[in-house]
């Protein structure tokens, strides 16, 4: 089922919800107070309470779209660090001897195409790197490092190379450690429970059974279901609709994108 579909089941059933529990709660005031009830005098103290506590949560979900979006962001990031460096390992040893130039090659060739094609979904699922993953990440490691070099050149190559390998060795681990959830579980508890809480309160305000409240209202908890959404998209940073992509792999290996 398409994220962006469940958001639209989501968003209108808030809106029906709220827009049933309006009309059900006006009924039960009307008979309860009267048809001469004034629904207009709101003791000023409750408008306090009932800005006060939406101005919060308003800050809250500020903080959380901020960040989730800025783990989305870094965990692109280490996609990007992670193919740029295995890009500078297949093009520094271009001085090796063809044997080993090509064997390399043929590692991070094969690295990469395991990673975009068959680790990618494996993370999605299951929140971490597979295992297949590491060995092939090591044998390439292995391979570069198990050549001596025999010539000046080489030899200032070989360090470099190392610390690509090791870069690119760090660049994996942060998207494994990114791979899953970034929000608490507490966060969640309380997004939800002040979600709650602030669609609630406009029931305190007595609003009646007109189009223009009615509107307001539903058009109130519609947004409130779509940012809670946007931040359940983004807390996945590999995993959802929203995330990190493996663009970068891609762009630096075409020819793994067959």
């Amino acid at each position: 089922m398409s994220e962006w579909f469940v958001l639209t089941i989501a968003m209108a059933a808030a809106a029906v919800v709220v827009l049933t529990i309006v009309v059900v709660n006006h009924r039960w005031v009307r008979r309860r107070l009267g048809d001469d009830d004034d629904p207009t005098q709101t003791p000023d103290v409750l408008d306090y309470m009932v800005m006060m506590i939406g101005v919060v949560y308003a800050i809250v979900l500020g903080l959380a779209i901020a960040g989730v979006w800025e783990a989305r962001s870094a965990a692109q990031d280490n996609v990007r660090q992670e193919a740029q460096t295995l890009h500078e390992i297949s093009e520094r040893v271009a001085v090796y001897p063809p044997a080993v130039r090509d064997r390399i090659r043929d590692d991070v060739d094969t690295y990469v195409s395991y990673v975009v094609h068959t680790e990618w979904p494996h993370m999605a699922r299951h929140e971490a790197l597979s295992p297949r993953g590491t060995r092939l990440f090591g044998r390439l490691r292995a391979d570069a490092s198990s050549y001596a070099p025999r010539t000046d050149l080489e030899g200032q190559v070989y360090q470099p190379l190392m610390d690509d390998v090791a870069a690119a060795d760090d660049a994996r681990g942060a998207r494994g450690q990114n791979a899953g959830a970034t929000m608490p579980g507490v966060v969640w508890f309380g997004l939800i429970a002040g979600a709650v809480v602030t669609v609630g309160l406009i029931f305190l305000l007595q609003i009646r059974r007109t189009f223009r409240e009615l509107l307001l209202a539903g058009l109130f908890s519609v947004l409130i279901a779509f940012l809670l959404f946007l931040i359940w998209d983004f807390d996945a940073p590999y995993g959802r609709g929203v995330s990190a992509t493996a663009e970068p792999f891609l762009a630096l290996f075409p020819g793994v994108s067959s």
